[in-house]
């Protein structure tokens, strides 16, 4: 009799932590009401701050080129640029906030969006260079938007991104989406400000997400995805492996038995 109790006991546990439903790995689902949430929308994001560490692509242009030519360090020939190549030769903020710019010396930028940037540094040419009969035009971007995606996704790694704006779902489909045994409920976004990092969290099953502050990620997030608590008990992922699990369960009780029994 206590055998069988067991045997219930132990099939009652594996159907508890059973296969991955639907509610685990479909992302925006509505958690509402249930009367639709199509008047849900997304909250763009505030304009990014330029950080340390951060790399600006800052080109100058004018009706003349040989004029702002010494101003460019990449020269416009070029149609396409490598992320390699904007590491030596774009913009790097400083420790002290700083981009040492050609002629102009030393601009800080630090708290400043690419806007603000973009009117610094044409107010100090018209300043210091030109006039404005020269009709000088000046592009400011953020050399990629670099993040990081470590955790139970396909392909974890370092990716850049060549968009003014990315949200959390098109950087993980980047790196291959979460595997299925993935926590998609808490994903953690680790985010670097002036004064240190914050850890915050994201339920990506929830179309409410849409409207947190950390959908859209920013320059230097780190992207962490949990395990969901089932793989860590090593339970199957779908209703075939449970089976196939209890089957297996079943097969070594009834072994164990019937080898006690003939001793």
């Amino acid at each position: 009799m206590k055998s069988y109790l067991l045997v219930i006991f132990l099939v009652i546990s594996v159907f508890c932590t059973s296969c991955i439903t639907n509610r685990d790995v479909v992302y925006l689902q509505d958690k509402g009401d249930g009367s639709g949430n199509e008047q849900v929308l997304t909250e763009l994001p505030k304009p990014y701050k330029v950080q340390v560490n951060d790399i600006l692509s800052i080109n100058v242009k004018a009706l003349d080129p040989e004029l702002v030519g010494i101003f460019n360090p990449i020269e416009g020939t070029k149609t396409s640029t490598t992320n390699g190549e904007l590491y030596f030769s774009g913009f790097t903020v400083d420790l002290h906030g700083n981009i040492e710019f050609p002629i102009l010396g030393k601009i800080n930028v630090l708290g400043f969006t690419i806007a603000e940037i973009k009117t610094k540094v044409k107010n100090a040419l018209l300043k210091d260079y030109f006039k404005e009969t020269a009709e000088i035009f000046v592009t400011v971007k953020l050399a990629g938007l670099k993040y990081t995606v470590t955790g139970e996704v396909s392909g974890t790694g370092v990716y850049t991104l060549f968009q003014d704006r990315v949200n959390i779902i098109e950087a993980l489909a980047n790196a291959g989406d979460i595997a299925q045994t993935g926590d998609r409920k808490d994903v953690l976004v680790v985010r670097q400000y002036p004064n240190g990092q914050k850890i915050h969290h994201i339920d990506l099953t929830d179309i409410k997400a849409m409207q947190s502050p950390f959908y859209f990620i920013q320059p230097n997030d780190i992207i962490l995805v949990k395990p969901l608590k089932r793989k860590a008990l090593g339970a199957g992922q779908t209703a075939i492996q449970n089976i196939t699990t209890i089957a297996s369960i079943l097969s070594v009780l009834v072994s164990t038995y019937f080898l006690t029994r003939n001793l």
